[in-house]
């Protein structure tokens, strides 16, 4: 198995039919009011919300789904399919997560099954998030978990960039600037991550949170959230 493997490369395509093009993660609103504008400060927004933000919790939760997954823990990981919708922490945001991991459930047993889906649906019968149903998907097909983790970070990031540019934030040579740039701060929380458990949730990006909030009501909108 090579370091990278090509399962997530086709998962965490943006080809891949989760419809992730459809949402900002509240950057939409962040643009409007004036607190992104340009490459520098959608650099320190996407910063943030890798080493304190809404990332670093999926990331948590991906490693811990991971686990439980492959130990075929049922109780463990329908915990932690309710705590992952759980922590969703406005409607956008919760559209956004279980929109997400409900179609990648849907598509990857249909095209790539396994027995983690089998597991993930005795242990839990509601929505499931994003980064839960990626990890299922991971640990039934014997992935790494430290290139999944890479993986998924970098697909949050660079669909984030995705959206900076339809929004006008940043060019697409800026965008990839600035992925780039990110991609050590993802291969640091990645390895965090891998050594945290439930107990370590938690976040400050609070400006991002309030982002999404107040995406719910903004007036004109190309995106979900």
């Amino acid at each position: 198995m090579s370091a990278y493997p090509l399962p997530l490369m086709v998962w965490l395509s943006p080809s891949f039919p989760v419809g992730a093009f459809a949402y900002s993660h509240g950057l939409e609103w962040a643009f409007d009011c004036g607190d992104v504008t340009d490459a520098a400060g959608l650099h320190d927004w996407l910063l943030a919300l890798v080493e304190q933000g809404s990332l670093r919790n999926d990331l948590i939760l991906f490693v811990s789904a991971f686990r439980a997954a492959v130990a075929g823990d049922l109780a463990a990981l329908g915990e932690v399919a309710e705590l992952a919708v759980a922590m969703a922490n406005s409607a956008e945001r919760r559209l956004e997560t279980v929109t997400q991991g409900n179609a990648f459930v849907i598509a990857a047993k249909a095209s790539w099954p396994c027995a983690g889906f089998e597991a993930l649906a005795a242990a839990w019968a509601g929505d499931v998030a994003y980064p839960v149903a990626v990890a299922v998907a991971a640990a039934g097909h014997d992935l790494p978990l430290p290139a999944s983790l890479d993986a998924y970070g970098l697909a949050f990031v660079a669909n984030l960039v995705s959206a900076s540019v339809r929004l006008g934030i940043v060019g697409q040579t800026d965008g990839q600037r600035v992925i780039a740039q990110l991609v050590p701060a993802l291969h640091r929380a990645a390895a965090a991550a891998a050594g945290l458990t439930l107990d370590d949730l938690g976040g400050c990006a609070f400006r991002s949170d309030l982002a999404a909030l107040r995406h719910e009501t903004q007036y004109s909108r190309l995106f979900r959230s």
